[in-house]
């Protein structure tokens, strides 16, 4: 007798919920390896740290390289979604700006895996077409649009706050007993005023209240 469509189809959502976890333990693996610096390990140790089987590995990916850059762009993926689900009700692209920098730099402490993910590549995330660059680059645009910012080359603006970001992550892993709300916020003021704003409003922007930081710790967490 044949089987049904309905047990049919059961069976497909089966095997790609399968598939799906099997590709996130992947990324998961190779996302903890970026970070601790050690992407010059064998597949089979991937595997092994991911919980599957070698055969799972290439069912998915052609090769380790391929899989690191795969979990980079998850990473940066991840990141700009979550600055963009927490900007969406902001009208003000200089907030829009501010804002997702001031989470930026509290993720460093919030998720220092993720951190490390993202400042191992390093430069290269400053143009990257993934994660927060090109959405910075968007608000940068439209701060001019609006009149809010007068930036002259909104690329080489890119480039001075990626260099802060990546800088500052640094410097607050280097440094764990510094506060890093406090720190990140004067390096957004003194961005945003280089970009435009006047002392006052760069002040006022910085100061406004941020989104949950226990509903951003969980929605990192479950990431």
């Amino acid at each position: 007798m044949a089987e049904s469509a309905p047990a049919v189809e059961s069976a497909q959502s089966r095997g790609g919920r399968r598939r799906e976890r099997t590709r996130a333990a992947l990324v998961k693996a190779a996302q903890q390896l970026i970070a601790e610096h050690r992407t010059a390990v064998a597949v089979l140790e991937i595997t092994q740290l991911a919980d599957v089987g070698m055969g799972s590995f290439y069912n998915h990916f052609e090769s380790k390289e391929q899989l690191f850059e795969a979990a980079v762009v998850d990473a940066l993926e991840a990141h700009g979604a979550l600055m963009d689900e927490l900007t969406r009700d902001l009208d003000d692209p200089a907030q829009v700006f501010a804002q997702s920098f001031r989470m930026t730099g509290r993720l460093h402490r919030l998720s220092p895996e993720l951190s490390k993910v993202l400042l191992a590549r390093g430069p290269s995330l400053i143009t990257s077409d993934h994660g927060l660059a090109p959405r910075a680059l968007r608000d940068l645009r439209r701060g001019n649009e609006t009149g809010r910012f007068t930036i002259a080359d909104p690329e080489l603006a890119l480039v001075i706050a990626g260099g802060a970001i990546l800088a500052l992550g640094h410097l607050l892993h280097s440094e764990p007993g510094r506060d890093e709300g406090e720190a990140t916020d004067l390096v957004v003021r003194d961005l945003i005023r280089m970009f435009g704003l006047s002392a006052e409003e760069a002040g006022d922007v910085c100061s406004r209240a941020l989104p949950d930081i226990d509903a951003l710790r969980a929605a990192i967490t479950d990431h």
